[in-house]
Formats: C-alpha cells, sequence, structure tokens
C-alpha cells in the first residue's frame, strides 16, 4: 500500500504515526498538488492530509483533482473521527482523507485500520 501524505500542517508527525502503525506501508510526503496527482495517476493509492479546519486545506487539491465523492473529511473542529464512518468511506472506494491537525493521533490509526481492512 502507497500513502501520500499532503495537507497544510504536521505532514511529517502523520507520516511517522503511519510508519509506527505499519512500517510496510509506503508513505511519500508532497505538496498538496502532488500528492493529489500521485494518486489521480496511479503512484499512491491513498492520499492523506491535516489542515485547522479538516477539510480545506486538507483536502481542497484532493477534491479539485480527484473529484468530490473520492474524498472524505474525517474530522473537524469539535467534530472527532468515527470509526463507523471512516469504515464506509473505505468500502465505499474513498481515496483521500482529511481531518483536523490535533486529531491525527486518532484519525491516522482509524483510517490505516480500515484501509488493511477493506472488504
Amino acid at each position: 500500500m502507497k500513502i501520500v501524505v499532503g495537507g497544510q500542517v504536521d505532514k511529517k508527525e502523520i507520516e511517522s504515526l503511519i510508519k509506527e502503525i505499519d512500517s510496510s506501508i509506503t508513505t511519500m510526503v508532497k505538496s498538496d498538488l502532488e500528492a493529489a496527482m500521485a494518486v489521480k495517476t496511479g503512484q499512491a493509492d491513498y492520499y492523506v492530509g491535516a489542515c485547522h479546519t479538516g477539510g480545506g486545506g486538507a483536502l481542497a487539491m484532493a477534491i479539485a483533482l480527484l473529484g468530490k465523492p473520492d474524498c472524505e473529511t474525517v474530522s473537524m473542529p469539535g467534530k472527532k473521527p468515527v470509526e463507523e464512518k471512516i469504515v464506509i468511506a473505505v468500502n465505499e472506494g474513498k481515496k483521500a482523507f482529511g481531518f483536523t491537525a490535533d486529531h491525527k493521533e486518532t484519525a491516522v490509526p482509524m483510517i490505516i485500520k480500515a484501509l488493511k481492512n477493506k472488504s
């Protein structure tokens, strides 16, 4: 599995979280545009990104290049990630996941677990 880390904040920390969960996952840290393009062109399987709102800077380029149906806002200020919703999004085929930076320790493990258990 190849995951590209985009978004506006905490890219290296998010990459480290992914590696702590599963060191076999290939990760790349890129700008938003490069990250979304990597998924669009098949260089990466999934995109994760954080910003302060969960959907703006985290997913703007992914939405623009991949389309809204392939993107999921996992958390927003005051709205924590919900594992069941992440599982549904993954099983629906979503490829890009955005969340607020303060939820990264919760959101990233949920996303990785859902991706690894995709039905």
